[in-house]
């Protein structure tokens, strides 16, 4: 996992397989919290002290090396490395007395892996043959690093300053290449894969449909022309079928919360209590009953502000009705009545045994 944003679960995965370097957050220091574990479950965050993480790392996942110390010079591939504990994974051999081959990963410290640089042709000891000798890097000299804008990471080059065994003809530095990451492999299609020629075949149609801005619009079909055309292939529709979708979905396509569209809604609106104040404006003023022409005019916008406001009262109460917290109402009425009717039941169901300081009325 990249380090990219350096939290406690980035540090516990640090362990990657990238052999790009991208950011340098492997130095940042590493506070107490995230070394706590509050159970034996919560996983351990493994880090050595800032100071002897390694900047730059010339051992990156691919590449091929040797454990100092081993006698059989066995070559090990690096798997995966992690930058904040400067462990080293290596593929491991698998366990051959078990019954099952188990693949085992096995990490080692960056200081006792020495990189492989090649295989070279060495004359024998008596002088009289050549053999290939494999040859390790001793002491690892690299260039300044940089930033590559291209790639995203940083480039540098390395060398072996140092061999074993030493290449008498290599009077300088030894350049080793960087492992080239290996493509990754397509599986084979099956029968549930969709073939290249399908892929790229061209099913685009161009609309019969005037190009221009100012042209009219085809028309859109009606739900029982819609239906009829698809059901049967040989009906001759009378609607143009090679119309882009965009044009029928206009409506549905376009933004409602839009402040042009809540505009247009709040025009609308208003159009419609101004058209309805006129009218009532218009049947007090044809029927006056000895009222002045302004006493008219003022109870029809009385009449139509309370309408206005009956209107609101209206709408607030189904909205009120329609919310989640009217469930939570009925439920609790319900309960109330059940918890009522619970303690009628065991009202009418008492029954008090005889005892000395009863008294019973003469009615009952």
């Amino acid at each position: 996992m990249s380090l990219k944003y350096f939290t406690r679960r980035t540090a516990i995965d640090a362990t990657t397989t990238s052999p790009y370097l991208t950011n340098l957050n492997h130095l940042l220091t590493v506070p107490r919290a995230w070394l706590k574990r509050r159970s034996i479950y919560d996983p351990k965050l493994k880090s050595v002290r800032t100071k002897d993480r390694i900047r730059f790392w010339n051992i990156v996942p691919g590449d091929q090396i040797r454990l100092r110390g081993d006698k059989s010079n066995t070559l090990h591939e690096v798997l995966s490395v992690n930058r904040l504990s400067n462990r080293v994974f290596v593929k491991g051999a698998s366990n051959d007395g078990a019954d099952n081959k188990i693949a085992m990963t096995k990490n080692h410290h960056y200081s006792r892996c020495q990189l492989f640089v090649g295989n070279y042709e060495f004359l024998t000891s008596d002088g009289l043959g050549k053999e290939v000798v494999p040859v390790f890097a001793q002491r690892v000299t690299a260039t300044k690093p940089s930033w590559n804008l291209l790639t995203g990471h940083f480039v540098w080059n390395r060398y072996a300053a140092k061999t074993l065994p030493r290449i008498p003809w290599e009077s300088g530095h030894v350049q080793i290449p960087w492992p080239k990451p290996e493509k990754p492999t397509l599986p084979e299609p099956s029968h549930y894969d969709t073939s290249k020629e399908v892929v790229t075949e061209v099913t685009y149609k161009v609309p019969r449909i005037q190009q221009a801005l100012s042209g009219p619009l085809p028309r859109p079909p009606t739900e029982e022309e819609f239906l009829t055309a698809m059901y049967n292939p040989g009906y001759k529709a009378s609607f143009d079928d090679s119309a882009p979708v965009e044009v029928y979905l206009n409506m549905e396509l376009s933004n409602p919360h839009a402040r042009a569209k809540k505009q247009q809604r709040w025009k609308i609106r208003k159009s419609v209590e101004k058209s309805r104040l006129d009218e009532i404006v218009a049947s007090e003023i044809k029927q006056l009953n000895g009222r002045t022409e302004r006493e008219a005019r003022a109870e029809a916008a009385f009449r139509w502000r309370n309408e206005l406001k009956q209107k609101q009262e209206e709408q607030k109460k189904m909205r009120w009705k329609d919310r989640v917290a009217d469930v939570n109402m009925i439920r609790k009425a319900r309960n109330k009545v059940k918890k009522e009717e619970r303690q009628r039941r065991k009202l009418t169901e008492l029954q008090l045994e005889d005892e000395p300081n009863q008294f019973i009325p003469k009615d009952l």
